[in-house]
């Protein structure tokens, strides 16, 4: 069982796949000239304090993104997730001014974006958000984030019920980022039965769908039962960093499954993968995989 607020999570192995798998389809999306939606069914706050209690009761962001934070030698597509997690530390002073680092220098590792502010940092002035939320307080945060924006809608409901009323998009490209808590067992077939509307609605969309490796048969089922659901093309990634506690529970890795990933992501993937591993690896078997079944 995963905590509901996603603070307690922040920046960790999970969070790390889960933003270099959308930086990645988020760069390829808006290479093109159409404008684009980006929806967040389950948005949390946009960005959470590291040094805050909620990340400080496991401190999981050192064995994360602080693994990667100062290293000078990852490869393209993880040195750019790291730059726009280091972006996201530069906040502008308090007369809106952003710090400049000097050259090879780092900030210190203060913060964390979640999904909303990687998508917010990538997509252009002619792109939509629509950020869902249940949790009052991070509706609240989300609306401090992103309410002054123009191009983001935020919704305090619950996104795997309002997805329906977003497809078909207009304009009629969209990714759907879709990573509720799985906090309980029903949210594996909610997932399902969510993404089974969506592709009906909306067959020519981005779906990507996050889940945790956890010891639950619904989790291990849960790929599976998305291929089924993806006759025009899927990417599954996952990863392997640690192992289950003495009671067989904990969060011991993560998985991304794309249906309509772009063309690119799986050679990016397969490049990157072995880096991150090593970089993120707890214990001798940790492991990665990537499956592909092309349109």
């Amino acid at each position: 069982m995963l905590a509901y607020r996603h603070a307690f999570h922040a920046g960790n192995h999970a969070d790390v796949l889960k933003h270099l798998v959308l930086t990645q389809v988020l760069r390829y999306m808006v290479s093109k000239d159409k404008p684009l939606r980006f929806i967040d069914t389950h948005a949390g706050a946009g960005g959470y304090l590291l040094k805050g209690k909620d990340a400080q009761k496991k401190a999981e962001y050192r064995e994360g993104i602080g693994r990667l934070w100062s290293r000078p030698d990852l490869p393209p597509a993880l040195a750019d997730y790291v730059q726009l997690v280091q972006s996201f530390n530069l906040q502008p002073d308090e007369n809106g001014v952003v710090p400049e680092l000097e050259k090879g220098m780092t900030p210190p590792l203060a913060l964390y974006p979640g999904s909303p502010s990687i998508a917010s940092m990538l997509l252009r002035k002619s792109d939509t958000m629509r950020l869902y939320e249940l949790h009052p307080s991070d509706v609240r945060t989300l609306a401090t984030h992103f309410g002054h924006e123009r191009r983001t809608n935020i919704i305090g409901g619950d996104g795997f019920a309002g997805l329906k009323a977003e497809l078909p998009p207009s304009p009629r490209r969209a990714v759907v980022l879709m990573d509720p808590s799985y906090e309980t067992v029903g949210d594996y077939g909610k997932v399902v039965a969510a993404m089974r509307d969506a592709v009906t609605r909306f067959a020519e969309g981005v779906y990507i769908v996050w889940y945790p490796q956890v010891s639950r048969v619904e989790a291990v089922q849960l790929p599976k039962r998305l291929m089924a659901l993806a006759p025009k093309g899927w990417l599954h990634v996952s990863m392997t960093a640690n192992k289950a506690d003495g009671h067989g529970f904990g969060l011991m890795g993560s998985g991304m499954f794309v249906i309509n990933p772009p063309y690119t992501l799986h050679n990016t993937l397969a490049t990157e993968m072995p880096v991150l591993l090593e970089a993120l690896a707890q214990f001798d078997e940790a492991s990665f995989r990537i499956e592909e079944q092309p349109a």
